[in-house]
């Protein structure tokens, strides 16, 4: 049964750092592409990062410079470095597997604020 799990969310201060991981299980994720995404409530999710099954990766203009994405296939999971955090609402961040129909983790709250 094909299952993601996020860790790593929480509450940091603005220009802080936190490190989101998913954890894989049932597909190999190198042959994927896996995605993280955030949403704040009553908005619609968004792509923050992403990286194909090839590599290559792609980010969203707010994280640029700021957040990483790394696909570990020996653990079978995919993080998110954030660095630089700003203060915002508090988002969801969730795991996708684009596999199939596509598949999501049940999130992680991240909440920056002093």
């Amino acid at each position: 049964q094909l299952q993601l799990v996020e860790s790593g969310g929480g509450l940091v201060q603005p220009g802080g750092s936190l490190r989101l991981s998913c954890a894989a299980s049932g597909f190999i994720i190198g042959l994927s592409a896996m995605g993280w995404y955030r949403q704040v409530s009553g908005n619609q999710r968004e792509l923050v990062a992403r990286v194909s099954s090839l590599g290559s990766i792609n980010y969203a203009l707010s994280a640029l410079g700021r957040f990483t994405i790394h696909r570990d296939d020996a653990k079978n999971t995919v993080a998110l470095q954030m660095n630089k955090l700003k203060p915002e609402e508090p988002a969801v961040y969730y795991c996708n597997a684009e596999r199939g129909a596509g598949y999501w983790g049940k999130g992680t709250l991240v909440t920056v604020s002093s």
